[in-house]
């Protein structure tokens, strides 16, 4: 079946059970989920004090930075992830070869970039993390959340190299097909490729044959 950067011709029907079963579509979710994980964590149980305080400072090393970079990095993922599925499922319906063209080399720039992303923080929240005082938290409060979030930081840059590998894939992919030029658009939704207007019928009438002088050849014939 010819295709165009992993997907046929546009206008084909979506299946929602073989588009999860993909494993773009499997790591989207995944990294989805880790971006929760990581942004609820720190959120909810990133913040501690002493007992003889009374505003709370950060967990990792009462750095408000690393907090600030984990709640922060977690939402504009979560909204990456989320906008990559989207535009997952609207790509087969995309006609122009170029437009799916620039799609994929958009993601495999944005998921490497986020793969970075993710090695950096994993870096600086276990740092952070094991630099932190015991005094700042005697009662260990929140330490189950900020190693969660330092586990699903690591395993976010894989998820997310994982995503920009299958898009680096379907790039070289490529058009596989004459069909698919590099300028072809589909051609119901090419107004330059809809069918001219039909011609206007002019209704016969007694006068035509009166005034035609036998010009064209044929001429009738007296008996």
């Amino acid at each position: 079946m010819e295709q165009a950067y992993g997907a046929g011709k546009a206008g084909g029907t979506f299946d929602p059970i073989t588009f999860f079963q993909q494993p773009q579509a499997i790591l989207r979710i995944v990294s989805w989920i880790f971006s929760i994980v990581i942004f609820g964590c720190i959120a909810n149980e990133g913040y501690v004090n002493r007992p003889d305080e009374v505003e709370e400072h950060c967990i990792f090393n009462r750095n408000q930075n690393a907090c600030n970079y984990a709640v922060g990095m977690g939402a504009l993922a979560f909204l990456c992830c989320a906008a990559f599925m989207a535009l997952d499922v609207y790509f087969p319906q995309i006609s122009s070869v170029k437009d799916r063209k620039k799609a994929v080399l958009a993601d495999i720039g944005i998921s490497a970039f986020w793969s970075f992303v993710w090695f950096v923080g994993f870096c600086f929240l276990a740092n952070q993390w094991q630099v932190a005082k015991p005094e700042d938290n005697p009662l260990k409060a929140g330490g189950d959340a900020a190693r969660a979030a330092i586990t699903f930081a690591f395993f976010s840059i894989f998820t997310w190299a994982g995503q920009a590998f299958l898009a680096f894939q379907r790039f070289k992919l490529g058009a596989s097909s004459s069909l698919f030029s590099q300028d072809y658009i589909d051609p119901s939704q090419d107004p330059a490729g809809a069918p001219a207007a039909a011609t206007e019928y002019t209704e016969y009438n007694a006068d035509m044959e009166a005034n035609y002088d036998g010009s064209g050849g044929y001429q009738n014939q007296d008996y």
